[in-house]
């Protein structure tokens, strides 16, 4: 069955198979490799990995719609067979008859899990001057504005999300992976504030509120840095 075209894939076309350098009859396996590599090849690009990800979806429904129309391939086909001719030799048992009938007028969606697994990767360019300069500004601001330790983090939950977003991560994935750094430095925090002796505090010259956000503060900044 073929697969991947020879001439890769197509920046500029509409086709989502030719985008992927796939033709129709690719099979699943084929048709992830194909992303993972156009992925790779987008070069921190926000606009081509959303495009690389339009073309993934539409190759996944219209696999889908396909399936549903009955143009199936012989390979499925014959796999079909096959499981219908298992389903009979076995015995019957009350409902799963009733299942085994329902089942291949289901929607069978595979779904990606790719997104939602973490990626570490440096920012290159101007976005790491950014996010460097941005967080050490941050920084200052939290460890000489004692007040300042809600707003400092409220801050760096949205620059680590947005930094994510612009690097390719969709947004849902890229809100959770934010919340679970900030609840991790935020328990840092709790730990290290509940470690340390009121003499500590008056000698660090800081404020309980600063010392339990720095941690968080921290994390979220390393994050923007480097989850992508």
């Amino acid at each position: 069955m073929s697969a991947v075209g020879e001439s890769g894939p197509s920046s500029g076309s509409e086709d989502p198979y030719a985008r992927l350098g796939l033709v129709p009859g690719a099979t699943f396996d084929e048709v992830q490799a194909a992303r993972n590599r156009c992925l790779a090849e987008t070069d921190d690009d926000p606009q081509a990995k959303a495009r690389v990800e339009a073309a993934y979806d539409a190759v996944l429904m219209a696999r889908l719609r396909d399936r549903q129309q009955g143009e199936v391939s012989a390979a499925a086909a014959t796999a079909s067979q096959k499981e219908e001719s298992a389903s009979s030799a076995s015995p019957s048992v009350p409902g799963v008859s009733v299942l085994q009938r329902l089942r291949p007028r289901l929607p069978q969606v595979t779904p990606s899990m790719s997104g939602m697994a973490p990626s570490w990767s440096l920012v290159e360019g101007q976005g790491l001057v950014v996010r460097l300069l941005t967080g050490a500004a941050a920084l200052l601001l939290l460890l000489f504005s004692p007040g300042a330790g809600q707003l400092v983090l409220a801050l760096g939950l949205i620059g680590c999300f947005l930094s994510q977003v612009r690097r390719g991560r969709r947004p849902l994935p890229s809100l959770g992976w934010s919340l679970l750094v900030l609840g991790l430095g935020l328990m840092v925090g709790s730990v290290l504030t509940a470690s340390l002796s009121s003499t500590a505090f008056s000698q660090l010259n800081l404020s309980l509120e600063q010392i339990q956000a720095i941690p968080a503060a921290l994390l979220l900044w390393l994050a923007a840095l480097l989850l992508a």
